[in-house]
């Protein structure tokens, strides 16, 4: 992760709003960005040492019993996620970001622009067989071409990170984004024909997300659980309080 020079003047005026090391703020942001804006798992000693973070005030630290510390690392995240959403302009696009995070697609260094001209330049873009797509996070736009044939999304407020396909090239293709796995035909067409609907074999908008967010999360949500157990019975939770908490963790799934 590699941010631009505005980025890293953001992230050392939160680190001195938090009176924190602008370290401890970027390991944050990290885990923010690896758990896709809704969770993280962090390790840093201004931190409390390693722990663990989800969106709806579920903060565990390694000083489990220091409120404040608790109160300042969920004010963090959630400060952090929404600046991950609405401001992806802070990181700094490489040409190894498409290989790192799209397993099977090769950066598109042929230097031939397809795409409409307007469109300006891509943060990332990528080729597989004769599918190639191409990403514009500043103007919301998402090109692809797919056997010659040219559509343009609109992204809206996703925050574009990776792309999978199944079954050949454009038949079910899916991109990662802050809410976890998109797919393609949940993106308004402004431009284009768009796949063939007979191609697609994606779920509607949304709900590819939501079901891979609670696949990936289930193992998580069902430890927490019986850690919040483990505290009720030792006293440090209510049964108030651990049955909130069980319910919001429970309507994760």
């Amino acid at each position: 992760m590699q941010l631009t020079p505005q980025g890293l003047q953001i992230i050392e005026e939160i680190a001195r709003r938090y009176f924190l090391s602008s370290d401890a703020v970027l390991t944050l942001l990290q885990a923010v960005v690896n758990g896709g804006g809704a969770m993280a798992q962090f390790s840093h000693p201004e931190l409390g040492g390693g722990g663990q973070w989800m969106q709806g005030g579920m903060v565990m630290v390694g000083d489990m019993f220091n409120n404040s510390l608790k109160s300042t690392v969920d004010n963090l995240c959630n400060e952090l996620s929404r600046l991950i959403a609405n401001q992806p302009s802070i990181f700094q696009p490489t040409q190894n970001q498409d290989s790192a995070h799209t397993a099977g697609f090769f950066a598109d260094n042929s230097g031939f622009q397809w795409w409409p001209q307007e469109l300006g330049s891509p943060s990332a873009s990528g080729s597989q067989n004769n599918f190639r797509y191409a990403i514009f996070p500043s103007i919301h736009r998402l090109a692809i071409d797919n056997n010659g044939q040219v559509t343009i999304y609109d992204t809206l407020d996703h925050q574009i990170g990776g792309i999978g396909q199944q079954q050949g090239a454009g038949a079910s293709v899916s991109f990662s984004s802050q809410y976890g796995l998109i797919a393609l035909s949940s993106f308004p067409v402004v431009q284009g024909s768009g796949f063939a609907q007979q191609e697609i074999q994606a779920a509607p908008p949304y709900e590819t997300s939501i079901h891979q967010a609670s696949s990936v999360e289930e193992g998580d949500i069902f430890a927490k659980i019986e850690r919040l157990a483990e505290l009720r019975q030792k006293g440090i939770l209510s049964d108030e309080e651990f049955a909130g908490k069980r319910a919001e963790l429970l309507g994760r799934l």
